[in-house]
This record gives structure tokens, sequence and C-alpha cells, in this order.
């Protein structure tokens, strides 16, 4: 099994969602993040004073699917959530050991 985490802007979680929906995914979750990459952050003015920001505010999805849904999940993100800007997020695919569904003790796919 695969774990998919993938930083996307945030207004760009909606359709991702609604895609991964579409091909199926049962869950994911979502947290609100704070990063930088190429983009390195920006300035703002605020009160009259100029500062940076360093960080900026990015939205992570992680996925878990099996290794045969890993590609086509991929690819339905970057569809999703590309803009063709710089910024638009990165993807990263690890593999998982295992997996346990507290509830059930069910274990690997089962769990998922």
């Amino acid at each position: 099994m695969k774990k998919i985490e993938a930083i996307i802007r945030h207004f760009k979680l909606e359709e991702v969602k609604d895609a991964l929906h579409n091909k199926g995914v049962q869950g994911m979750t979502v947290t609100e993040v704070r990063g930088f990459g190429r983009q390195k952050g920006h300035t703002e003015t605020y009160r009259g004073a100029e500062y940076a920001v360093d960080f900026l505010p990015k939205v992570k999805i992680e996925v878990v699917v099996g290794d045969k849904d890993a590609q086509p999940i991929i690819e339905t993100i970057i569809n999703a959530a590309r803009t063709g800007q710089v910024g638009d997020g990165k993807i990263f695919v690890s593999e998982l050991a295992e997996v346990i569904r507290i509830r059930t003790g069910e274990t690997a796919q089962a769990a998922v």
C-alpha cells in the first residue's frame, strides 16, 4: 500500500476532493500547513509597515491506497491541483508497512 501526501493551494482543495471522490477514494485527511519552496515567501504591507511572509499557507491531503491504485490517484491529484504557476505544490509517495483499523482490528487493504 502507498501513502500519498499532496501539498496544494487552498483554493484547489474542493476540486481535488471532488476528483478523488469520483475516483472512488473513500477517505482522506486534510491539514492546513505552512511552508515554502521555490516561491520563498513574499512581502506584505500591514498598517504601512512592510514585512516578509516566509511561510505560505497550503493544504496537505493524505490518502492511503493500494499499490495498483496509486498512479491513477496521483494523476488525478495533479490534474485537479495544477494551475501552471509556481507554488502548485508537491506530491510525496511513501510505502506503508502496515495499516490497522482500530475499531475492528482489520489490517492491510481491509483496513483502508
